[in-house]
């Protein structure tokens, strides 16, 4: 669990996660932009990551039947994994999630897809050697790089932004040791 206060944290708890309600909720239509209305049995709705997993641990009644399941969010999907798996470079991350590694992080505390670890492992493995290889050379950064950078999620996107610091300050060190000899 993150801080409180970090807003990464908050923006992936804000994402949208598809649940099903397994039972009749009366006046509970608000959250299905239906205010004053029910929510019946077997309705699908997207709710924050927050609320959603609130609603599935709680157990009403005698038989102890959850108010909703979860599924798993877009971002994750068969479709995306495939895409991943082909070659995760070309997969606009920023598009499925602002926050994509923070919100499939908080979806397999929830879900045990051994699958989907494999693959955002892999993913991340391969698009941080391409991350690296543009901080490092600034012109990938500006021709055909650019495309692959706007795509990267926040979480990339502070990696970027250390690698080319790191990098930065190497050159300007490796200056000031020539100006010195």
């Amino acid at each position: 669990m993150s801080s409180y206060y970090n807003v990464d944290a908050i923006l992936t708890d804000a994402q949208k996660v598809p649940c099903t309600f397994t039972l009749d909720l009366p006046n509970m239509g608000f959250l299905d932009e239906n205010a004053g209305g029910d929510i019946k049995a077997q309705t699908a709705i997207s709710l924050p990551l927050w609320l959603s997993t609130l609603l599935a641990v709680q157990r009403l009644g005698p038989s102890q039947t959850p108010l909703c399941t979860l599924d798993l969010p877009p971002s994750v999907s068969q479709r995306v994994l495939n895409a991943l798996k082909a070659d995760p470079r070309t997969v606009d991350l920023r598009s499925l999630a602002g926050n994509f590694y923070e919100g499939a992080a908080r979806c397999l505390e929830l879900f045990e897809e051994e699958e989907i670890v494999d693959v955002l492992s892999e993913t991340f493995k391969r698009r941080a050697a391409e991350i690296a290889d543009h901080a490092y050379n600034p012109r990938g950064a500006l021709g055909e790089g650019a495309d692959f950078l706007r795509g990267l999620d926040e979480m990339e996107r502070q990696l970027f932004r250390a690698a080319h610091d790191s990098s930065k300050a190497m050159r300007l060190w490796m200056g000031e040791l020539k100006k010195k000899n």
